[in-house]
């Protein structure tokens, strides 16, 4: 019993020092109500059985401070507070209420003084109710509601510390030598054969990265659980018109289209012979499927998954013999006729086009713990602030690669029209060789860089002449506008789901100022000087009515273009009600203003390269959907990222375009950060003419193609390429 006292003890001056010393880490999800169920267990085990009052009280006021803590999550995610210290007084006072309640009735019961325990127990309850009244008000008073630095500013320091990094390490190795030294201790094996000719290839054409291959690698990874035969088999299954897959082949350093492809897809297989033109003579013999829709193909159940993972890290660093060269009788091994008498039956692709796909495809190779497995969320029109807390600051989006996981985002099934109706989507849970040009996070699908940005089907061509509408002026010429175009391309409405679809939702948000609504928007506390820098920011409630005064009446230029797509039934008028719509605008007359908005449609988006090669700001919604360079540019030191919820939006226009003061009553001005946004622009601009040209994008598929044909070689344990004098 004594033992356990002291336990309880040491519990509660563990979370007294977590409350002076730790910060919520939101990103890995702590439970702070822990402690005090912990010390609870220890309360009813040193005390045996509690009467009754005490038996109503502890639950009541358990579920009190859950609610309050719940409710301050919620307010500090949306002003940017840290509500940790908030959190650990609520979880310690009642605690120690409890603490103290116990000793109280064990004493009213009679027990005799070397059974009570906890003689400190008033003493330590005071001391807590003392720091919860006084912290809570200090923390929670209108005086102290506002931070003093802005979090973009943090943001935008810790983009360039991250994106340091991640070059120094993408980009180690000067010889060829340390690069496959790299590779073996990177990847835990030898470098595919050809590798030293992929080396000279990609040095020739000043390949800033040599050794971050880290999406392709993982893209590749399940299939090391199959044997290389039993891929080809699946790659045969997989081609057919129905299934919407078109076949390439590669035979004798020549490519070739199969004779299913589509005339609307074809340009897309042009592209790809186009990408490896210059060395498809280097390419073992092989055949592959192409994924012609937009959305993505293969999603793996989580347990399957597992298992894949498990037996595909048995195949790392052989220690036979190395052999640098393909088999010689790889063409034959493609061959129908070399199955045998096996029939080659339909892939097994079901047609799940205008059905919901998140709780089927896109959540279900998350853990059966996580909230998207756990969790259905129905109540779309309330934001979901801890589904974006772990990737956010604040408000604002801090870890672009982990709000692209679906595994802590349930309410993703009613934010994008992937999720709440595709409009052309024939997925699989079997693992099948798809090569796709993007893919949502947990699929399974192989990334190939875009035809579509390769053949130039979006184009950065501004006119050189200043007076031209097409010419791209300096950042500080352009006009202060946030400028999209774009059609109802994500997904199919037909019972109302337009109204989740992030497209839609951008449109009325951005022209949305007649309205009742008021938007949470961070602001100077009260800035009389809007030249001079705030003491402070805080969250301004401002309704949607006072945003043209606020911002200027021409700082969105956001619409829907042409007609509604994709909708049937009474979803096509009102659609066009609700929005209206513009006509089309020619692509290069984007250049004229400052910011350009990018989102997704039913897959990727063709415009996210060309707008980062111009002096324009982007902002990119981040969507569903990642590409072969994700990775290779930063959010907040090349573009600007928005959370595909948009209760950012209007802030982070804030921050760069500024506001003007004495609106919404005590909301003070702010000078814009045009600065900070040329000098993104600029940072985008040269980055992206450095790692996401035409050659980068060759070198990446050549690798591919390279690791592809050590993959479905039969002997694929023997081959990898090594230096005279490395050995094995």
């Amino acid at each position: 019993m004594q033992l356990l006292g002291l336990l309880l003890d040491a519990t509660i001056l563990v979370n007294l020092n977590d409350v002076f010393h730790t910060s919520e880490d939101a990103g890995r999800g702590r439970k702070h109500s822990q402690p005090m169920l912990v010390g609870f267990v220890l309360l009813i085990a040193t005390h045996g059985p509690l009467h009754l009052s005490m038996c109503m009280y502890i639950p009541i006021a358990y579920a009190n401070a859950i609610a309050l803590m719940r409710s301050s999550s919620e307010s500090d995610l949306i002003a940017g507070r840290n509500s940790s210290i908030s959190k650990r007084l609520v979880i310690l006072t009642v605690g120690a209420i409890f603490y103290f309640q116990a000793s109280q009735s064990m004493k009213i019961q009679g027990s005799s003084p070397k059974t009570r325990l906890y003689g400190r127990a008033p003493v330590i309850a005071i001391c807590c109710f003392v720091l919860l009244l006084s912290s809570w008000s200090i923390l929670h008073s209108p005086a102290s509601e506002g931070v003093r630095t802005h979090p973009i500013d943090s943001l935008l320091g810790a983009a360039s510390v991250q994106h340091d990094a991640w070059l120094q390490q993408a980009s180690a190795s000067k010889t060829l030598h340390e690069c496959t030294t790299v590779y073996r201790r990177r990847y835990k094996r030898h470098p595919p054969p050809g590798f030293d000719a992929w080396y000279r290839y990609a040095t020739e054409r000043s390949s800033v990265i040599i050794d971050d291959f880290d999406n392709l690698m993982d893209d590749l990874q399940l299939f090391w659980a199959i044997e290389p035969a039993e891929i080809r088999k699946r790659t045969l299954r997989a081609f057919g018109d129905w299934n919407e897959v078109a076949k390439l082949s590669i035979r004798s350093g020549k490519a070739e289209i199969g004779p299913d492809v589509k005339p609307t897809h074809r340009w897309m297989l042009d592209g790809v012979i186009a990408m490896m033109s210059n060395y498809v003579d280097r390419i073992p013999d092989m055949e592959l499927g192409f994924n012609i829709n937009d959305e993505p193909r293969i999603a793996i159940p989580y347990h399957d998954l597992q298992s894949l993972l498990k037996d595909s890290a048995s195949n790392e660093l052989s220690q036979r013999t190395v052999l640098n060269e393909f088999s010689k009788d790889r063409a034959t091994s493609w061959d129908i006729s070399d199955l045998g008498d096996q029939e080659i039956p339909d892939a097994p692709f079901t047609d799940q086009s205008f059905l919901p796909s998140f709780h089927t495809y896109g959540s279900i190779s998350c853990p059966p713990s996580s909230r998207a497995r756990r969790q259905h969320l129905w109540d779309t029109r309330t934001l979901c602030t801890t589904c974006a807390a772990p990737h956010s600051t604040g408000i604002f989006l801090s870890n672009w690669t982990l709000s692209a996981s679906p595994c802590h985002q349930p309410d993703l099934a009613h934010l994008h029209g992937f999720y709440l109706s595709p409009a052309a989507f024939k997925p699989s849970h079997s693992l099948y060789p798809i090569f796709s040009q993007s893919k949502a996070n947990g699929y399974a699908d192989i990334r190939y860089p875009s035809p579509w940005n390769y053949m130039d089907k979006a184009v950065y061509a501004p006119s050189p002449n200043a007076s031209d509408p097409h010419y791209d002026p300096p950042f500080s010429e352009k006009s202060e506008t946030l400028f999209w175009r774009g059609a109802t391309s994500e997904g199919l409405s037909r019972f109302g789901e337009w109204q989740g679809m992030a497209r839609q939702r951008l449109v009325h948000l951005a022209n949305n100022h007649s309205s009742s609504t008021r938007y949470p928007i961070f602001l100077p506390t009260n800035n009389l000087h809007p030249q001079k820098e705030p003491s402070s920011y805080t969250t301004h409630s401002i309704p949607a009515s006072l945003l043209p005064a606020l911002f200027g009446p021409n700082i969105t230029d956001i619409s829907l273009v042409s007609k509604i797509d994709r909708c049937w039934d009474s979803d096509c008028p009102r659609q066009a009600l609700e929005f209206g719509l513009s006509d089309p605008t020619d692509f290069q007359s984007h250049w004229r203003r400052k910011y350009l908005v990018d989102l997704d449609g039913a897959g990727f988006s063709g415009r996210f390269i060309p707008f980062l090669q111009s002096r324009c700001l982007p902002f990119k919604v981040a969507g569903v959907f990642r590409e072969w360079w994700d990775g290779r540019v930063t959010a907040w030191k090349h573009f600007v990222p928005l959370d595909v919820r948009l209760h950012g939006f209007w802030s982070t226009v804030a921050f760069f375009s500024g506001v003007k003061g004495g609106v919404a009553g005590a909301v003070g001005g702010m000078r814009g950060r045009g600065v900070e946004g040329e000098r993104i622009a600029s940072e985008g601009r040269e980055w992206v003419g450095r790692v996401m040209r035409k050659e980068d994008m060759e070198v990446y598929f050549y690798r591919l193609l390279l690791e592809w044909g050590r993959l479905t070689d039969d002997r694929r344990e023997e081959l990898g390429f090594t230096m005279a004098g490395e050995g094995v």
